[in-house]
Protein backbone atom coordinates (compact mmCIF):
# COMPACT_ATOMS: atom_id res chain seq x y z
CA UNK A 1 0.00 0.00 0.00
CA UNK A 2 0.86 3.27 -0.72
CA UNK A 3 1.88 6.21 1.70
CA UNK A 4 -0.54 8.41 0.24
CA UNK A 5 -3.33 5.54 -0.61
CA UNK A 6 -5.79 7.04 1.43
CA UNK A 7 -7.51 9.31 -1.34
CA UNK A 8 -8.10 6.66 -4.06
CA UNK A 9 -9.96 3.95 -4.32
CA UNK A 10 -7.56 1.78 -7.12
CA UNK A 11 -4.54 0.19 -7.50
CA UNK A 12 -2.29 2.23 -9.72
CA UNK A 13 -1.47 1.39 -12.75
CA UNK A 14 2.12 -0.29 -13.47
CA UNK A 15 2.65 2.27 -16.69
CA UNK A 16 1.68 4.81 -14.04
CA UNK A 17 3.78 3.50 -11.71
CA UNK A 18 6.93 2.72 -13.46
CA UNK A 19 6.38 5.86 -15.52
CA UNK A 20 6.16 8.28 -12.18
CA UNK A 21 9.16 6.16 -10.37
CA UNK A 22 12.16 8.21 -10.00
CA UNK A 23 14.00 5.71 -7.48
CA UNK A 24 16.41 4.19 -10.32
CA UNK A 25 17.99 7.69 -10.49
CA UNK A 26 17.40 9.74 -7.00
CA UNK A 27 18.65 6.79 -4.96
CA UNK A 28 21.77 8.19 -4.65
CA UNK A 29 20.43 10.76 -2.58
CA UNK A 30 19.75 8.07 -0.46
CA UNK A 31 22.63 9.57 2.06
CA UNK A 32 21.26 12.88 1.93
CA UNK A 33 17.57 12.24 2.59
CA UNK A 34 18.65 10.27 5.78
CA UNK A 35 20.66 13.21 6.94
CA UNK A 36 17.54 15.50 6.43
CA UNK A 37 15.14 13.41 8.17
CA UNK A 38 17.47 12.68 11.02
CA UNK A 39 17.82 16.87 11.87
CA UNK A 40 14.18 16.98 11.31
CA UNK A 41 13.24 14.45 14.05
CA UNK A 42 16.07 15.85 16.57
CA UNK A 43 13.77 19.19 15.68
CA UNK A 44 10.66 17.38 16.38
CA UNK A 45 11.48 16.29 19.56
CA UNK A 46 13.23 19.01 20.76
CA UNK A 47 9.61 21.34 20.18
CA UNK A 48 7.64 18.65 22.33
CA UNK A 49 5.94 17.12 18.88
CA UNK A 50 7.52 13.72 19.52
CA UNK A 51 8.50 11.97 22.32
CA UNK A 52 12.29 11.83 23.00
CA UNK A 53 12.04 7.81 23.06
CA UNK A 54 9.96 8.31 19.91
CA UNK A 55 13.32 10.25 18.41
CA UNK A 56 16.06 7.84 19.46
CA UNK A 57 13.91 5.06 17.68
CA UNK A 58 13.33 6.67 14.06
CA UNK A 59 17.15 7.86 14.45
CA UNK A 60 18.49 4.42 15.31
CA UNK A 61 16.08 3.06 12.46
CA UNK A 62 17.28 5.59 9.90
CA UNK A 63 21.24 5.00 10.59
CA UNK A 64 20.66 1.47 10.39
CA UNK A 65 18.98 1.91 7.19
CA UNK A 66 22.00 4.37 5.90
CA UNK A 67 23.85 1.18 7.00
CA UNK A 68 21.66 -1.27 5.01
CA UNK A 69 21.95 0.46 1.78
CA UNK A 70 25.41 1.15 1.85
CA UNK A 71 26.11 -3.01 1.94
CA UNK A 72 23.32 -3.42 -0.55
CA UNK A 73 21.20 -5.20 1.74
CA UNK A 74 18.11 -3.22 1.07
CA UNK A 75 16.36 -3.11 -2.36
CA UNK A 76 14.75 -0.28 -3.84
CA UNK A 77 11.32 -0.60 -4.89
CA UNK A 78 9.70 1.67 -8.22
CA UNK A 79 6.33 1.04 -5.76
CA UNK A 80 8.12 3.42 -3.32
CA UNK A 81 7.95 5.88 -6.11
CA UNK A 82 11.29 7.73 -4.73
CA UNK A 83 14.22 7.78 -2.21
CA UNK A 84 12.45 9.61 0.23
CA UNK A 85 9.37 6.94 0.04
CA UNK A 86 11.85 4.65 -0.07
CA UNK A 87 13.44 4.86 3.10
CA UNK A 88 10.26 5.91 4.86
CA UNK A 89 9.06 2.50 3.77
CA UNK A 90 11.60 0.52 5.32
CA UNK A 91 11.38 2.44 8.22
CA UNK A 92 7.96 1.64 9.13
CA UNK A 93 8.94 -1.93 8.30
CA UNK A 94 12.11 -1.46 11.01
CA UNK A 95 10.27 0.27 13.85
CA UNK A 96 6.59 0.42 13.27
CA UNK A 97 4.39 2.64 13.38
CA UNK A 98 6.64 5.10 15.08
CA UNK A 99 7.89 5.46 11.92
CA UNK A 100 4.72 7.31 10.36
CA UNK A 101 5.70 9.99 12.78
CA UNK A 102 8.71 11.22 10.73
CA UNK A 103 7.01 12.93 7.69
CA UNK A 104 5.54 15.64 10.32
CA UNK A 105 5.31 18.96 9.28
CA UNK A 106 7.29 18.45 5.79
CA UNK A 107 6.62 17.65 2.59
CA UNK A 108 8.74 15.73 0.06
CA UNK A 109 8.64 18.85 -1.68
CA UNK A 110 10.68 20.32 0.88
CA UNK A 111 12.24 17.25 1.51
CA UNK A 112 13.61 16.79 -2.42
CA UNK A 113 14.65 20.66 -2.10
CA UNK A 114 16.51 19.90 0.94
CA UNK A 115 18.47 16.74 -0.09
CA UNK A 116 19.34 18.32 -3.63
CA UNK A 117 20.89 21.38 -1.58
CA UNK A 118 22.83 19.05 0.44
CA UNK A 119 24.24 16.64 -2.20
CA UNK A 120 25.05 19.63 -4.79
CA UNK A 121 26.94 21.31 -1.94
CA UNK A 122 28.95 18.00 -1.27
CA UNK A 123 29.37 18.01 -5.04
CA UNK A 124 30.37 21.79 -5.42
CA UNK A 125 33.09 21.09 -2.56
CA UNK A 126 34.14 17.42 -4.31
CA UNK A 127 34.22 19.41 -7.92
CA UNK A 128 36.71 22.38 -6.00
CA UNK A 129 39.37 20.23 -4.84
CA UNK A 130 39.63 18.74 -8.29
CA UNK A 131 39.67 22.36 -9.90
CA UNK A 132 42.73 23.36 -7.04
CA UNK A 133 44.56 20.05 -7.77
CA UNK A 134 44.75 21.12 -11.70
CA UNK A 135 45.16 24.86 -10.81
CA UNK A 136 48.36 23.04 -9.17
CA UNK A 137 49.19 21.52 -11.49
CA UNK A 138 49.12 24.60 -14.09
CA UNK A 139 51.31 26.22 -11.96
CA UNK A 140 53.97 23.61 -11.62
CA UNK A 141 54.01 23.39 -15.04
CA UNK A 142 53.92 26.99 -16.13
CA UNK A 143 56.94 27.40 -13.52
CA UNK A 144 59.15 24.77 -15.75
CA UNK A 145 58.56 26.67 -18.76
CA UNK A 146 58.69 30.58 -18.00
CA UNK A 147 61.50 30.61 -20.91
CA UNK A 148 59.69 27.93 -23.29
CA UNK A 149 59.12 30.45 -26.44
CA UNK A 150 56.68 29.34 -28.58
CA UNK A 151 54.20 31.04 -31.06
CA UNK A 152 51.09 33.01 -30.36
CA UNK A 153 47.83 32.91 -32.30
CA UNK A 154 44.64 35.38 -33.47
CA UNK A 155 42.51 33.17 -35.80
CA UNK A 156 44.29 30.18 -35.73
CA UNK A 157 47.08 32.47 -37.43
CA UNK A 158 50.33 32.95 -36.04
CA UNK A 159 50.65 36.35 -34.31
CA UNK A 160 53.27 36.96 -31.39
CA UNK A 161 55.91 35.17 -29.16
CA UNK A 162 54.81 34.04 -25.90
CA UNK A 163 56.04 31.81 -23.07
CA UNK A 164 54.71 28.51 -22.53
CA UNK A 165 53.82 29.43 -19.03
CA UNK A 166 51.93 32.05 -20.00
CA UNK A 167 50.14 30.41 -22.19
CA UNK A 168 49.04 27.81 -19.31
CA UNK A 169 48.95 30.71 -16.93
CA UNK A 170 45.68 31.85 -19.19
CA UNK A 171 43.88 28.68 -18.24
CA UNK A 172 45.01 29.17 -14.64
CA UNK A 173 42.58 32.36 -14.95
CA UNK A 174 40.05 30.87 -16.48
CA UNK A 175 39.60 27.73 -13.70
CA UNK A 176 39.68 30.72 -11.32
CA UNK A 177 36.81 32.35 -12.16
CA UNK A 178 35.06 28.70 -12.59
CA UNK A 179 36.42 28.07 -9.07
CA UNK A 180 34.91 31.54 -7.90
CA UNK A 181 32.00 30.71 -10.15
CA UNK A 182 30.89 27.43 -8.15
CA UNK A 183 31.39 29.36 -4.53
CA UNK A 184 29.26 32.12 -5.18
CA UNK A 185 27.11 29.19 -6.25
CA UNK A 186 27.40 27.99 -3.12
CA UNK A 187 26.53 30.47 -1.24
CA UNK A 188 23.40 30.88 -3.09
CA UNK A 189 22.37 27.50 -2.57
CA UNK A 190 23.01 27.28 1.10
CA UNK A 191 19.80 28.25 2.91
CA UNK A 192 17.47 25.48 4.26
CA UNK A 193 14.20 25.18 2.60
CA UNK A 194 12.49 22.25 4.90
CA UNK A 195 9.77 23.85 7.02
CA UNK A 196 8.15 25.13 3.85
CA UNK A 197 5.74 22.03 3.43
CA UNK A 198 3.92 21.29 -0.07
CA UNK A 199 3.56 25.55 -0.59
CA UNK A 200 2.26 26.62 2.52
CA UNK A 201 4.40 25.69 5.55
CA UNK A 202 2.93 24.13 8.42
CA UNK A 203 0.99 24.66 11.21
CA UNK A 204 3.41 23.01 13.63
CA UNK A 205 5.84 24.70 15.79
CA UNK A 206 9.15 24.24 13.56
CA UNK A 207 12.24 25.31 14.40
CA UNK A 208 13.29 25.52 11.53
CA UNK A 209 16.67 27.45 12.47
CA UNK A 210 17.64 24.55 14.42
CA UNK A 211 17.18 22.02 11.26
CA UNK A 212 19.43 24.73 9.88
CA UNK A 213 22.18 24.93 12.18
CA UNK A 214 22.26 21.13 12.73
CA UNK A 215 22.82 20.87 8.85
CA UNK A 216 25.15 23.89 8.73
CA UNK A 217 23.32 26.02 6.28
CA UNK A 218 23.73 29.86 6.33
CA UNK A 219 20.12 30.26 6.59
CA UNK A 220 16.57 29.63 6.15
CA UNK A 221 14.69 30.10 2.74
CA UNK A 222 12.37 33.38 3.41
CA UNK A 223 9.49 32.26 1.32
CA UNK A 224 7.85 28.67 1.25
CA UNK A 225 6.36 29.23 -2.20
CA UNK A 226 9.86 29.77 -3.64
CA UNK A 227 11.94 27.66 -1.25
CA UNK A 228 9.89 24.12 -3.03
CA UNK A 229 9.39 25.59 -6.27
CA UNK A 230 12.92 27.20 -7.06
CA UNK A 231 15.90 25.03 -8.71
CA UNK A 232 18.18 28.32 -9.45
CA UNK A 233 20.85 27.06 -7.72
CA UNK A 234 20.77 23.95 -9.74
CA UNK A 235 20.82 25.59 -13.15
CA UNK A 236 23.34 28.15 -11.97
CA UNK A 237 25.28 24.63 -10.65
CA UNK A 238 24.73 23.60 -14.67
CA UNK A 239 25.90 26.92 -15.95
CA UNK A 240 28.95 26.98 -14.20
CA UNK A 241 29.44 23.80 -15.09
CA UNK A 242 28.91 24.36 -18.64
CA UNK A 243 31.53 27.20 -18.90
CA UNK A 244 34.20 25.07 -16.88
CA UNK A 245 33.49 22.77 -19.79
CA UNK A 246 34.06 24.84 -22.17
CA UNK A 247 37.10 25.78 -20.21
CA UNK A 248 38.58 22.24 -20.35
CA UNK A 249 37.32 21.89 -24.04
CA UNK A 250 39.56 24.88 -25.46
CA UNK A 251 42.33 23.28 -23.78
CA UNK A 252 41.70 20.05 -24.76
CA UNK A 253 41.68 21.28 -28.40
CA UNK A 254 44.77 22.75 -28.28
CA UNK A 255 46.63 19.53 -27.02
CA UNK A 256 44.75 18.13 -29.79
CA UNK A 257 46.09 20.64 -32.18
CA UNK A 258 49.61 20.25 -30.50
CA UNK A 259 49.77 16.76 -30.87
CA UNK A 260 49.46 16.33 -34.58
CA UNK A 261 52.74 16.08 -36.69
CA UNK A 262 51.62 18.74 -37.85
CA UNK A 263 52.69 21.11 -34.60
CA UNK A 264 54.40 18.35 -32.91
CA UNK A 265 54.32 20.74 -29.77
CA UNK A 266 53.30 18.31 -27.17
CA UNK A 267 53.79 14.16 -27.40
CA UNK A 268 50.90 12.45 -24.86
CA UNK A 269 51.79 9.60 -22.47
CA UNK A 270 50.43 6.35 -23.75
CA UNK A 271 48.62 5.70 -20.73
CA UNK A 272 46.60 8.90 -22.11
CA UNK A 273 46.11 8.06 -25.71
CA UNK A 274 44.46 5.27 -28.15
CA UNK A 275 45.58 3.71 -31.30
CA UNK A 276 43.37 2.75 -34.45
CA UNK A 277 42.47 -0.70 -35.32
CA UNK A 278 43.16 -0.24 -38.62
CA UNK A 279 46.25 2.10 -38.67
CA UNK A 280 49.20 0.47 -36.73
CA UNK A 281 51.41 4.19 -36.72
CA UNK A 282 48.52 5.83 -34.81
CA UNK A 283 48.57 7.75 -31.61
CA UNK A 284 45.11 9.19 -30.94
CA UNK A 285 44.26 11.71 -28.37
CA UNK A 286 41.35 10.43 -27.43
CA UNK A 287 40.66 11.13 -23.86
CA UNK A 288 41.34 15.51 -24.78
CA UNK A 289 38.40 14.43 -27.90
CA UNK A 290 36.48 12.91 -25.00
CA UNK A 291 36.53 15.92 -22.92
CA UNK A 292 35.83 18.07 -26.21
CA UNK A 293 32.86 16.18 -26.48
CA UNK A 294 31.50 15.95 -23.32
CA UNK A 295 31.35 19.52 -23.34
CA UNK A 296 28.10 19.56 -25.57
CA UNK A 297 26.29 17.28 -23.25
CA UNK A 298 26.70 19.41 -19.68
CA UNK A 299 25.45 22.21 -22.38
CA UNK A 300 22.49 19.79 -22.93
CA UNK A 301 21.93 19.35 -19.77
CA UNK A 302 21.59 23.10 -18.83
CA UNK A 303 19.24 23.05 -21.85
CA UNK A 304 17.60 20.71 -20.43
CA UNK A 305 17.12 21.99 -16.69
CA UNK A 306 16.11 25.64 -18.48
CA UNK A 307 13.47 24.17 -20.53
CA UNK A 308 12.05 21.97 -17.86
CA UNK A 309 11.58 25.51 -15.45
CA UNK A 310 10.54 27.70 -18.19
CA UNK A 311 7.06 29.15 -17.49
CA UNK A 312 5.88 26.41 -14.97
CA UNK A 313 3.24 28.15 -12.23
CA UNK A 314 4.47 28.21 -8.42
CA UNK A 315 4.81 26.54 -6.54
CA UNK A 316 6.07 22.29 -6.89
CA UNK A 317 5.54 20.47 -10.69
CA UNK A 318 6.16 16.94 -11.28
CA UNK A 319 8.34 18.35 -14.41
CA UNK A 320 10.38 19.44 -11.91
CA UNK A 321 11.54 15.30 -11.18
CA UNK A 322 13.03 15.41 -14.47
CA UNK A 323 15.91 18.13 -12.84
CA UNK A 324 18.02 15.32 -10.84
CA UNK A 325 19.33 13.35 -14.01
CA UNK A 326 20.43 16.16 -15.56
CA UNK A 327 21.80 17.65 -12.55
CA UNK A 328 23.84 14.04 -12.05
CA UNK A 329 24.83 13.99 -15.30
CA UNK A 330 26.64 17.44 -15.24
CA UNK A 331 27.78 16.54 -12.17
CA UNK A 332 29.38 13.40 -13.04
CA UNK A 333 30.43 14.46 -16.31
CA UNK A 334 32.65 17.43 -15.04
CA UNK A 335 34.14 15.05 -12.35
CA UNK A 336 35.15 12.68 -14.73
CA UNK A 337 36.95 15.07 -16.93
CA UNK A 338 38.76 16.85 -14.41
CA UNK A 339 39.68 13.88 -12.64
CA UNK A 340 41.51 12.27 -16.04
CA UNK A 341 42.96 16.36 -17.65
CA UNK A 342 44.85 16.38 -14.97
CA UNK A 343 46.97 13.50 -15.12
CA UNK A 344 46.68 13.94 -19.15
CA UNK A 345 48.55 17.05 -18.89
CA UNK A 346 50.98 16.09 -15.90
CA UNK A 347 52.42 13.27 -18.07
CA UNK A 348 52.77 14.76 -21.72
CA UNK A 349 55.84 16.00 -22.76
CA UNK A 350 56.46 19.36 -24.28
CA UNK A 351 58.71 20.13 -27.24
CA UNK A 352 60.38 22.81 -26.31
CA UNK A 353 62.69 22.78 -29.83
CA UNK A 354 59.51 22.56 -31.74
CA UNK A 355 57.97 25.45 -29.98
CA UNK A 356 60.70 27.83 -30.33
CA UNK A 357 61.02 26.79 -33.83
CA UNK A 358 57.10 27.84 -34.20
CA UNK A 359 57.37 31.12 -32.81
CA UNK A 360 60.67 31.81 -35.47
CA UNK A 361 58.30 31.87 -38.21
CA UNK A 362 55.10 33.16 -39.82
CA UNK A 363 56.66 36.85 -38.96
CA UNK A 364 55.78 36.63 -35.15
CA UNK A 365 58.09 39.46 -34.75
CA UNK A 366 56.50 42.08 -37.28
CA UNK A 367 54.93 43.77 -34.35
CA UNK A 368 57.95 44.50 -32.65
CA UNK A 369 59.66 46.03 -35.99
CA UNK A 370 56.72 48.13 -36.11
CA UNK A 371 57.24 49.15 -32.24
CA UNK A 372 61.51 49.37 -32.75
CA UNK A 373 59.60 52.64 -35.67
CA UNK A 374 57.57 53.67 -33.30
CA UNK A 375 60.44 54.21 -30.64
CA UNK A 376 62.65 55.76 -33.46
CA UNK A 377 60.05 58.46 -34.04
CA UNK A 378 57.35 57.26 -37.09
CA UNK A 379 53.55 57.41 -36.33
CA UNK A 380 52.25 54.18 -35.14
CA UNK A 381 50.07 53.65 -38.58
CA UNK A 382 53.67 55.06 -41.03
CA UNK A 383 55.43 52.19 -38.92
CA UNK A 384 52.25 49.29 -39.58
CA UNK A 385 52.52 50.34 -43.48
CA UNK A 386 56.23 49.70 -43.67
CA UNK A 387 56.49 46.91 -42.11
CA UNK A 388 53.52 45.15 -43.60
CA UNK A 389 55.61 46.08 -47.37
CA UNK A 390 58.12 44.49 -45.51
CA UNK A 391 56.58 41.46 -44.43
CA UNK A 392 55.64 41.44 -48.15
CA UNK A 393 58.86 41.67 -49.70
CA UNK A 394 60.03 38.43 -47.31
CA UNK A 395 57.32 36.30 -48.79
CA UNK A 396 57.90 37.17 -52.25
CA UNK A 397 61.50 36.82 -51.83
CA UNK A 398 61.56 33.46 -49.36
CA UNK A 399 62.87 35.09 -46.23
CA UNK A 400 61.88 36.21 -43.15
CA UNK A 401 62.45 39.44 -41.16
CA UNK A 402 65.68 38.74 -39.73
CA UNK A 403 67.40 37.41 -42.64
CA UNK A 404 66.93 40.83 -44.66
CA UNK A 405 70.06 43.36 -44.98
CA UNK A 406 70.41 46.85 -43.39
CA UNK A 407 70.29 48.05 -47.31
CA UNK A 408 67.10 46.45 -47.66
CA UNK A 409 65.53 47.62 -44.44
CA UNK A 410 66.06 51.35 -45.32
CA UNK A 411 64.48 50.85 -48.79
CA UNK A 412 61.39 50.58 -46.59
CA UNK A 413 62.26 53.50 -44.50
CA UNK A 414 65.57 55.53 -43.65
CA UNK A 415 64.98 55.44 -40.03
CA UNK A 416 66.79 51.78 -40.11
CA UNK A 417 69.74 50.87 -37.71
CA UNK A 418 71.79 48.16 -37.10
CA UNK A 419 70.32 48.16 -33.47
CA UNK A 420 66.88 46.55 -35.44
CA UNK A 421 68.18 43.07 -35.32
CA UNK A 422 68.03 42.95 -30.85
CA UNK A 423 65.10 44.59 -31.64
CA UNK A 424 62.99 41.82 -33.56
CA UNK A 425 65.07 38.95 -31.77
CA UNK A 426 62.34 36.50 -30.61
CA UNK A 427 63.89 35.99 -27.26
CA UNK A 428 63.55 40.28 -26.82
CA UNK A 429 60.78 40.27 -28.26
CA UNK A 430 59.29 38.08 -25.07
CA UNK A 431 61.51 39.79 -22.26
CA UNK A 432 60.56 43.12 -23.64
CA UNK A 433 56.25 42.33 -22.84
CA UNK A 434 57.23 43.87 -19.07
CA UNK A 435 53.88 45.05 -18.81
CA UNK A 436 51.74 43.14 -15.62
CA UNK A 437 49.58 40.25 -17.35
CA UNK A 438 52.42 40.46 -20.17
CA UNK A 439 54.41 37.34 -21.36
CA UNK A 440 57.82 38.22 -20.52
CA UNK A 441 59.39 36.06 -17.97
CA UNK A 442 60.01 38.61 -15.08
CA UNK A 443 55.80 39.50 -15.76
CA UNK A 444 54.94 35.34 -15.47
CA UNK A 445 57.22 35.03 -12.42
CA UNK A 446 55.49 37.89 -10.90
CA UNK A 447 51.96 36.53 -11.64
CA UNK A 448 53.27 32.89 -10.74
CA UNK A 449 53.65 34.27 -7.11
CA UNK A 450 50.09 36.22 -6.97
CA UNK A 451 48.63 32.79 -8.15
CA UNK A 452 50.49 30.56 -5.62
CA UNK A 453 49.23 33.08 -2.68
CA UNK A 454 45.77 32.93 -4.02
CA UNK A 455 45.63 28.44 -4.23
CA UNK A 456 47.45 28.67 -0.78
CA UNK A 457 44.30 31.20 0.70
CA UNK A 458 41.54 28.67 -1.11
CA UNK A 459 43.05 25.54 0.78
CA UNK A 460 41.01 23.97 3.52
CA UNK A 461 43.14 24.04 6.37
CA UNK A 462 44.52 21.33 7.73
Amino acid sequence: MKLWSGRFSRQTDKLTEDFNASIAFDSRLYHHDITGSIAHTRMLARQGIISVTERDLIIAGLEEIRQEIEQGKLEFSPAAEDIHMNIETFLIAKIGDVGKKLHTGRSRNDQVALDLRLYLRQEIEEIQDLLLKLEELLLELAAEHIETIMPGYTHLQKAQPVSLAHHLMAYFEMLRRDLERLQDTKKRLNYMPLGSGALAGTVFDLDRQYVSDQLGFSGITRNSLDAVSDRDFVLEFCACASIMMMHMSRLAEEIILWSTHEFSFVELDDAFATGSSIMPQKKNPDIAELIRGKTGRVYGDLITLLTIMKALPLAYNKDMQEDKEALFDAVDTVKKCLLVITPLLQTARFNRENMARGARGGFTNATDLADYLVRKGLPFRDAHEVVGKAVLYCIEKGSVLEELSREEYQRFSPVFEEDVYSAISITNSLASRQIAGGPAPIAVKAALQEARAWLRSQKKPG
